[in-house]
């Protein structure tokens, strides 16, 4: 007699990057929630983020020192500039006008505004021919329109607050140093967080011709999160060189952010969606990002008691809807790619492809 498997491995198996994924969303959900709370207690942003990354650098090296040993090339001082070049433009300079953008507005709005890095990559690879443009294909239209949908989106977001929704009952987790209305400055808070999109954009660009050189993604990512977190110190000390007691943190919320943003949100969820990338796929993972906002809006509403407001709903879900319909459109795009390599490896190998289309004898 077959001994059967429990139902709940059964659904682990053949879910797991599924369920991977959505946990790696509600992780990330969670930051914007702790650091606000931090923030509200005191401490500066910008030593959030110098912190922070200083522990993903800690928390990232051993994998990526005993993991790409074999694999990671020799560090010159030509890549060591393009790195410090790549953790201004995607780590120090973003990160911290991201966060501070926090301060202004609401979880719910800078987690929607996260939504539109594709889009605006989009755009930006267009511009410099790195991306092809097909208008008289449909899927090259459903990339075009899903764009300019989520920059509407933003649009809405950023210059319509409208009327303000009726919370049902009080926040179940109250959010240290809470207060209201005055602390909100929309249009400040809005224009940080799309700035800090538009040099993500870049950065996403630019990495690609980076990983060509030096194609070992965690040991770049260590170097990254270091020397972001160097640019950041320094930045910070300008910044607070009147204020040296900020940089000094005790047994308290804004040490256990600094550690949970460090080790889960840059440590962690960077493995996970490594990992799930390497199974199901870049599109997979890009698609499960809109998770993220659907977690901090449920939250920040029914559980911290936050302010929505119509236009930031109404605006959200037009940047998930234009970015599901980008998406729509680069699939099409990788399938043509998978397609072209599979024809290009049987010519070159005159094999017959059997049942898995992928798979080639010779």
């Amino acid at each position: 007699m077959e001994h059967k498997k429990p139902c709940v491995l059964i659904v682990w198996k053949e879910f797991k990057p599924h369920i991977l994924m959505f946990l790696a969303q509600v992780g990330c959900a969670l930051v914007y929630f702790i650091t606000e709370a931090s923030f509200n207690h005191g401490m500066s942003p910008f030593l959030y983020v110098t912190y922070r990354y200083f522990v993903a650098a800690l928390f990232m090296f051993p994998f990526a020192y005993f993991l790409e040993r074999k694999q990671r090339p020799k560090l010159t001082f030509a890549l060591f500039m393009e790195i410090f070049v790549l953790s201004l433009v995607g780590i120090s300079a973003p990160i911290n006008m991201y966060f501070a953008s926090l301060q202004y507005t609401s979880p719910t709005l800078v987690a929607s505004m996260f939504n539109i890095v594709a889009s605006l990559t989009f755009i930006i690879a267009v511009a410099l021919r790195y991306e092809a443009l097909d208008l008289g294909d449909a899927h090259g239209i459903g990339k075009v329109v899903g764009t300019l949908i989520s920059l509407g989106g933003v649009m809405m977001m950023t210059l319509y607050k409208g009327p303000k929704v009726k919370n049902l009952w009080g926040p179940l987790i109250h959010i240290q140093g809470r207060s209201g209305g005055s602390q909100e400055n929309w249009l400040k808070g809005s224009v940080l967080a799309v700035t800090s999109c538009v040099s993500l954009s870049v950065w996403y660009i630019m990495q690609a011709s980076t990983l060509k050189r030096y194609p070992a993604q965690l040991s770049l990512t260590s170097w990254m999160c270091f020397v972001g977190a160097m640019q950041s110190a320094i930045f910070t000390a300008i910044v607070e060189h009147r204020h040296p007691s900020a940089w000094l943190i005790g047994f308290n919320i804004d040490l256990w952010s600094t550690l949970y943003g460090g080790i889960v949100v840059s440590g962690l969820v960077i493995y996970v969606s490594l990992w799930c990338t390497e199974k199901k796929g870049p599109v997979f993972v890009t698609m499960t990002t809109p998770l993220c906002t659907v977690v901090v809006a449920i939250l920040a509403y029914f559980v911290f008691g936050e302010k929505l407001y119509v236009g930031s709903i109404i605006g959200a879900c037009f940047v998930i809807v234009g970015l599901y319909l980008l998406l729509w459109g680069k699939e099409a795009d990788n399938q043509e790619e998978v397609d072209t390599t599979i024809i290009t490896k049987d010519a070159s190998t005159k094999c017959n492809v059997v049942e898995d289309p992928l798979e080639c004898r010779v």
